[in-house]
Parts: C-alpha cells; structure tokens; sequence
C-alpha cells in the first residue's frame, strides 16, 4: 500500500482515535493543529504541501471552513461528522469537492457498523420478498440516547446525534423520494424527533426517530416492520429489532471498533481510486442528511 502523509485538525476524542487508526495501517502525520493560524503556520513552510489527506476532528462548527481550505487547495478531506452545520454549506463542499475533482469523506461511522450492514442486508432481503404484494407499509424507528457529556456542546442534539439515523436512513432510500412529516426538538437542545415518509414504487415507508443526549440510559436501537396495508392482501410480517452498540458488564456502551477500521479502509481505497463514484456519492448522502435535519429543526 501507498505510504500516506496526512494532517490532523483537531486532537480531542475523535481526533486522537482516527489518528491512531490510521497510523495502525501506516499513515503518517505530518502535522496535528488546533486552531485556524496554527493550520496557517503549518502550511507556511511548504512543510504540508505534499500531504495526501487532512483528517478534520475538530468542533463541528469549525468543519465547513476547513474542509473548504483543505479542498480549495485539491487535498483529499476525511471530516467527522456533521459535513456543515447548515444545508448550504454542506451543498456548498459537496459540490466543491466534485468540481475539484478531490475526494470528500464524511466519517458517520454508523454507516460502517457491521451491525448494520448485516440488518440492512437481512432487511432488503425480506422487502424484495415482500414488495409482490401492493401498498406495502414499511415502518422503521430509530433510537440513540446517551447520557449528559460535554463533549460536542457546540451544536444541538439534531447535528449531533439524529445526523447519525438520518444517514442511515439514507442508505436505505432514495432521498429524493423522502420528505420530512414532522420535526420537534426541545428548547434546551438535547432532544429530538423527527417522522420522515418515503415512497418507492408500491412500498410507503415511514421512519421514525428519536435522540437524546441528556438521558439516564444509553440506548443505540433499530426496528423494522414490514406488513401490507389495510385491506389488501397479507404478507408475511417481518419483525426485527437490533442493537447498533454493545454493551459492557455494568451496562455502558462500548464503541464497536469494526466501524472506523471498516471506514478507514473505505477511505483508503477512495484514495487509491477503487469503488467507483462511491466519494461522490458519500459526499453528497452526508449533505442530503444535514438538508434534511436543518430543515425539520
């Protein structure tokens, strides 16, 4: 594999576990910077010029400008999650990225999560099976509560957390046939809800979520049902509820460590020029679920 060179922007929790993930593979980092006139510094030796990437880990609302400094200069950006705090900002580095010709990875690590893409494949399975039959009603309810933390105070709960099961929703359905139902978050900004419909060819979907980053548990869930309409004829009713995180002995969520190697090595290969128009098309789904969430919230 090719040697890397990146540059890290941020060093707090996510920071530190993405660069030591990639130097587990590697990568080599050439600079690690805090701040925007550090970044400045850091590139005004010519030192930084020839980096491969930039891993940006910074405070969300700090992702649009230096994702934008990254791209302008044709330099391949991983950026935690969410892409922008607004819609147009999001838009605005997607289509940058693709005018630049430059990759552009979002890092919602849930879309890695081995747990997931082993439902979703178990799901697609059983609604092929099921979408013989008309007017099918698909039903999925998202969960994600955690207790109170400091960490990402800079942004409300919908960018923090629902941005996650808004991706994952994503992956499931076209967003062009998606539209938002319903949007509450409460005034202190730590909870959230959010009904979105869906229709594709003779299916109607709703998905349905809820965060909260100020609970007294720690709940990752994920359910699906799938059965006909009212009045039509029956179908097989699938039934399914997973949980995206383990748990340790006392109850506290571990994180599964597959998801960011599973991405990390995504990323790589984006880099590398495999899996086709896939950084377009992660580029784009990660600015479609900030569209959606700042419009419901």
């Amino acid at each position: 594999m090719k040697k890397y060179r990146a540059i890290l922007v941020g060093n707090g929790t996510m920071g530190k576990r993405h660069r030591s993930r990639f130097e587990a593979v590697g990568v080599e980092f050439s600079s690690v910077v805090e701040s925007e006139s550090d970044l400045s510094n850091a590139f005004q030796d010519g030192s930084n010029s020839t980096v491969d990437f930039a891993v940006i880990a910074s405070p969300a609302t700090t992702h649009y400008k230096y994702a934008k400094f990254f791209l302008t200069r044709k330099i391949p950006v991983f950026v935690e999650k969410p892409l922008a705090t607004t819609a147009a900002e999001a838009r605005e580095l997607a289509d940058l990225a693709e005018s630049q010709g430059v990759t552009l990875f979002v890092a919602q690590s849930e879309c890695f999560n081995p747990i997931f893409l082993n439902f979703r494949t178990h799901f697609a399975r059983e609604l092929t099976t099921a979408t013989v039959q008309q007017n099918l009603n698909v039903n999925l309810e998202f969960r994600r509560e955690h207790k109170f933390s400091e960490r990402c105070r800079d942004v409300n709960v919908a960018l923090d957390l629902l941005i996650h099961d808004v991706g994952l929703f994503l992956t499931m359905f076209n967003y062009a046939n998606i539209r938002v139902a319903s949007g509450e978050i409460s005034k202190d900004g730590d909870q959230a809800s959010l009904v979105l419909n869906a229709a594709e060819q003779n299916v109607n979907v709703q998905g349905r979520f809820y965060v909260n980053r100020s609970s007294n548990t720690d709940v990752r869930e994920l359910s699906a049902k799938i059965a006909g309409a009212p009045g039509t004829a029956t179908v097989p009713v699938f039934e399914y509820s997973v949980s995206l995180a383990r748990y340790s002995q006392n109850g506290d969520v571990e994180h599964v460590p597959d998801s960011l190697d599973n991405e990390h090595k995504f990323f790589l290969k984006l880099l590398a020029g495999a899996c086709g128009d896939w950084g377009r098309r992660l580029s784009t789904t990660a600015a479609d679920a900030v569209d959606i969430v700042s419009k419901c919230l």
